[in-house]
């Protein structure tokens, strides 16, 4: 069992400037909820004028509790917070943040929040809906990282999970996926487990909410921009390591999910 949360910088669009404009945090919940939940994640915001982060999302269901101290100033139009369970999303998430807030997230591990829908994961892709019954973003978002890592953990098990043997094998499979560059085609995870890729492609779209060759070009996309971040790579060896079929390929992928070339957006970190 994990003793503490990730810490890298996958899927977070300049992360230098993520850091220094804003409070980051990730947290692990409690050991029950181990199996089911990535982090916790919380983020406090007091900034001039607005700030506007891009995150490329991972193939994970978040429960998103989000209360802004100066409503007035934020991207809601006065309403003091929101709670909302957000599915996989396929697209480039932006949010601007104005004024000061808190946000409070549940990442749940890709197939982890089947447990606890109890439905089809695939039905909340691409969507945000919000959560209810929830407790308020106020009193979740309240206190220090403690305070608020306990009413996670409060309501998380009032929720009581459903042990569910197929949502722990979805759960697996899309850890592999994440940890061993190895995998780059459905087929590669399908003869491994002795399964047929139609089955894996049942499976993942009704525990994580996308098929699996999604996950895999995700994950080596997320792990791309990374490297990215890190100093300008060798993009054809990268593309190589990577299993893309080319350099080519890789520049479409990226281009289309961050909007800008692997080249402009190596630019941008180093701009003035």
């Amino acid at each position: 069992m994990r003793h503490e949360p990730r810490s890298d910088n996958r899927g977070i669009l300049d992360p230098g400037r993520f850091h220094r404009e804003l409070r980051f945090r990730r947290h692990l919940p409690a050991a029950p909820l181990r199996r089911y939940v990535e982090h916790y994640w919380f983020v406090d915001w007091s900034v001039t004028g607005a700030f506007e982060q891009r995150v490329v999302p991972h193939p994970a269901v978040n429960l998103v509790f989000r209360h802004d101290d100066d409503p007035g100033s934020g991207s809601h139009g006065g309403v003091a917070g929101s709670v909302e369970v957000s599915g996989v999303g396929q697209r480039l998430f932006s949010i601007t943040l104005a004024g000061a807030g808190r946000v409070c997230g549940v990442q749940f591990r890709p197939g982890g929040f089947r447990p606890f829908w109890r439905r089809p994961v695939a039905e909340l892709t691409g969507r945000r809906l919000p959560l209810v019954p929830a407790p308020g973003p106020a009193g979740v978002c309240a206190g220090d990282d403690d305070d608020r890592r306990r009413a996670l953990d409060d309501f998380l098990l009032g929720w009581a999970p459903e042990p569910d043997a197929s949502a722990d094998e979805a759960m697996r499979l899309a850890d592999e996926i994440r940890t061993d560059r190895g995998i780059l085609r459905v087929d590669d995870l399908a003869r491994r487990h002795g399964v047929s890729t139609r089955r894996l492609q049942r499976l993942f779209l009704d525990h994580v909410g996308v098929g699996p060759k999604w996950v895999i070009r995700r994950y080596r996309l997320q792990e791309a921009i990374e490297r990215a971040a890190a100093g300008p790579p060798d993009w054809a060896a990268l593309a190589a390591d990577l299993g893309y079929s080319d350099q080519a390929h890789l520049v479409r992928d990226f281009t289309a999910v961050t909007g800008v070339t692997p080249t402009a957006y190596v630019r941008s970190l180093h701009a003035g």
